[in-house]
């Protein structure tokens, strides 16, 4: 197995046991739950209260520049279009080529089978990209791109990125089951 296909492994792994799982049955009122006031999310055009509401079509993403200090609590809707766009998009379009993602002008997905939709298509490509890497591109920092770091250390980010992002979904899937001492709903 060559270091960009254990690279891919580390995090198909985590995505076939872990993260995708666990977005099977995301319900539309679960994936635009807000667990306290004041949460970030993806909300319809031109009803958002956040300093900058991004995202060129119906839905919109909350989010400021600099984000505030400490960050608001945010939706799972709000944490998939983060990896989508911002953990998987980005890169996907620098590093392996096809169309630019950029957070202004992307369309966020209004539905929950929207946004898996997307994020498995992200995943895909963003998966076979780095399985096709040598290891003389996993040494060279990427010319596209503000990231300035080895290609190897692009790729561990992005890992980690969808690891913590994805345990931060299942914690709020976690809430949302047993919100108010309910007994969880089976998915």
């Amino acid at each position: 197995m060559t270091r960009s296909e254990r690279l891919a492994e580390q995090l198909d792994w985590h995505w076939h046991q872990n993260l995708r799982p666990r977005l099977d049955g995301l319900t539309d009122e679960e994936y635009l739950w807000e667990p306290v006031r004041g949460c970030w999310s993806i909300r319809p055009r031109g009803t958002s209260t956040a300093p900058i509401s991004a995202g060129s079509a119906e839905w919109t993403m909350d989010f400021a520049s600099p984000g505030p200090v400490p960050a608001p609590v945010t939706t799972i809707a709000w944490r998939l279009a983060h990896i989508i766009v911002s953990c998987l998009g980005y890169r996907v379009a620098w590093y392996f080529g096809g169309q630019d993602v950029d957070s202004e002008t992307f369309a966020y997905a209004g539905t929950a089978d929207e946004a898996v939709k997307q994020l498995d298509e992200m995943y895909g490509r963003w998966n076979a990209g780095v399985r096709e890497l040598s290891d003389a591109d996993l040494e060279i920092p990427p010319t596209v791109g503000p990231e300035r770091f080895p290609m190897e250390n692009r790729i561990l980010h992005v890992n980690r990125e969808l690891i913590h992002h994805g345990a931060e979904i299942s914690l709020l899937r976690d809430l949302y089951r047993w919100q108010e001492g309910a007994a969880p709903r089976r998915v």
